[in-house]
């Protein structure tokens, strides 16, 4: 029987995590959370990134323009402001044009502008908009009624500021 170490290797090297080898899981005896393993729920859409626009917008096969919920990197068009191009330059190193990834919508899926509003994970469960704020590419915006996540968020704010990493390490990019 797979343990619960093996599980988690088994689901890193995959990708995958469904309903039923989370069932088989726990009718195995494995103790294996959801958030460890994909840090995600279930109910995620699967898509490929077919533009890039900046640090937190970006284009999807099948929704189009996607806005990352709960982050905000600098901006890059208009007022060109202090890490937009770093953060945007990120996203494209992270997630070039073709990448698989899977997206789930917020509780509010559309923003003003008409952009789908998503939590994004790529790899092996990694968790975009939150590795944006862990590196210091992006701030915490929490627009409800999306504060799923907005407590780590907060908490990964927090630490990347105290080490100063990404725009918390450069002098006048953060106010």
């Amino acid at each position: 029987m797979l343990g619960p170490a093996g599980f988690r290797q088994l689901v890193r090297a995959t990708g995958v995590l469904t309903a039923g080898l989370v069932a088989a899981a726990a009718l195995g005896g494995c103790d294996i959370s959801l958030q460890e393993s994909a840090g995600a729920p279930q109910g995620r859409t699967a898509a490929q990134v077919t533009k890039h626009t900046d640090g937190d917008t970006l284009w999807l096969s099948g929704i189009g323009k996607v806005r990352l919920i709960g982050v905000d990197t600098p901006e890059v068009y208009g007022d060109d402001e202090c890490y937009g191009h770093r953060a945007s330059a990120f996203v494209e190193r992270t997630l070039p044009l073709g990448s698989p990834l899977t997206y789930r919508l917020g509780t509010e899926e559309r923003d003003r502008y008409g952009r789908a509003l998503a939590y994004v994970w790529f790899g092996h469960g990694r968790f975009l908009n939150l590795l944006l704020v862990r590196r210091g590419f992006a701030q915490v915006l929490t627009v409800p009624p999306n504060v799923e996540f907005s407590e780590r968020f907060t908490k990964a704010a927090r630490r990347a500021r105290a080490a100063g990493r990404g725009l918390w390490g450069r002098p006048g990019c953060a106010g």
